[in-house]
């Protein structure tokens, strides 16, 4: 198995069975959560700045596409069931289907599709590490913005002042944190 067509994941475990997988989901899921916790409301804007998309990102490049997008999934279905894992210990099926709800969605899709970049090594060097990042918080806040702009009937300035502008700073450390950490983590592998 050649380092450079796999994921992260699957070069650090590279016999993994169904226990480690599922254990990896769980796991991966409650980092998520976790990440969720650390969480700054904004004054008037019902989405409020949270760790989650870092998690997404890093979960989504180093698991895969496959594993990733089945972490995100049970994520989002033991949140909806009722565990306290959203934003703020948040749970319900309204959180998906309210205000936040194209965020969510968008964190599936861009888990799936930063997954299978990785798959294609663009984790492993840092211009295509971070491109890769940068494209997976386009995706989810594409989905959220729409979202949230349909949901709310507001303006679109009223969206992305409440929606976009606050997240800027915050998106760009993540995207750095998420982007620079994984080459490197690669680099150790490689070894």
């Amino acid at each position: 198995m050649s380092l450079s067509s796999i994921s992260l994941r699957s070069a650090v475990f590279p016999r993994s069975t169904t226990a480690d997988k599922a254990l990896l989901v769980a796991g991966g899921s409650v980092f998520i959560a976790l990440l969720a916790q650390i969480a700054l409301p904004i004054p008037g804007s019902p989405v409020p700045v949270t760790g989650q998309t870092l998690g997404v990102l890093l979960i989504g490049t180093s698991y895969g596409a496959s594993l990733g997008l089945t972490t995100i999934l049970t994520y989002l279905l033991a949140g909806i069931l009722g565990a306290p894992i959203f934003a703020s210990a948040g749970h319900g099926l309204s959180h998906v289907t309210g205000a936040t709800g194209g965020y969510l969605f968008g964190m599936v899709v861009a888990a799936f599709i930063i997954g299978k970049l990785a798959g294609r090594k663009w984790d492993q060097r840092l211009q295509t590490s971070l491109f890769t990042m940068l494209l997976g918080n386009v995706i989810i806040f594409s989905f959220g913005l729409l979202w949230l702009h349909a949901f709310t009937d507001k303006s679109w300035a009223w969206t992305l002042a409440n929606g976009f502008t606050p997240f800027i700073i915050g998106e760009i450390l993540k995207i750095a944190i998420a982007g620079t950490s994984l080459p490197l983590v690669w680099r150790y592998v490689q070894k």
